[in-house]
C-alpha cells in the first residue's frame, strides 16, 4: 500500500540519485563537452572552456539545492512540516534555481540553447517561491493557532 512515508522515502532516493548524477556530470563534463563540440558547429565555435565554466559554475547552486532539498525531506519525515526552517530551505532552493537561471542566461551569450535551460530553471524558481510563500503563511497561521490555545 502506498502512503506518505513511502513517498518521502522515494523522494529522498531520487534526491540521492540526482546528487550522484550531479557528481557524474562534474566528473564527465570534459568528455561530454568534447563530444558536444564535435557534434555542433555552434558549440565548437563557442569553445570547451565556456561550456566547462558553465557546467562547473552551475554545479554549485545545483549541489546546494540538492543538499537543502534532502534536509527539507528529512525534516518532513521527522514530522516538522510547517516550520520556519522549511520556509528557509524553500527560499534557499528558489534562490539556487534563480542562480542557475542567471548562469544559463549569461552562458546564452556564447550558446543560445542555454536560454531554454535558464528559462526552465527560472520557472522552477518561481514555482518553489510560490510554495515557499504558502509554507510561510501556514507557519504564520500555525503560530497564531498555537498562541490561541
Amino acid at each position: 500500500m502506498w502512503n506518505d512515508s513511502k513517498s518521502l522515502i522515494l523522494s529522498k532516493i531520487f534526491v540521492i540519485i540526482f546528487m550522484v548524477l550531479l557528481l557524474v556530470v562534474a566528473i564527465l563534463a570534459p568528455g561530454f563537452v568534447t563530444s558536444l563540440t564535435k557534434m555542433s558547429a555552434l558549440a565548437y565555435t563557442a569553445g570547451k572552456a565556456f561550456f566547462l565554466a558553465t557546467i562547473y559554475t552551475g554545479c554549485v547552486p545545483a549541489a546546494g539545492l540538492l543538499v537543502c532539498l534532502y534536509v527539507l525531506l528529512q525534516r518532513i519525515s521527522a514530522g516538522g512540516v510547517f516550520v520556519k526552517e522549511n520556509v528557509a530551505c524553500l527560499r534557499y532552493i528558489s534562490w539556487c534555481c534563480f542562480a542557475g537561471a542567471m548562469i544559463c542566461f549569461v552562458s546564452a551569450l556564447y550558446y543560445v540553447l542555454w536560454l531554454a535551460v535558464g528559462a526552465a530553471a527560472a520557472f522552477m524558481g518561481l514555482i518553489v517561491r510560490v510554495i515557499k510563500n504558502v509554507f510561510a503563511k501556514a507557519v504564520s497561521l500555525q503560530n497564531d493557532a498555537d498562541l490561541t490555545i
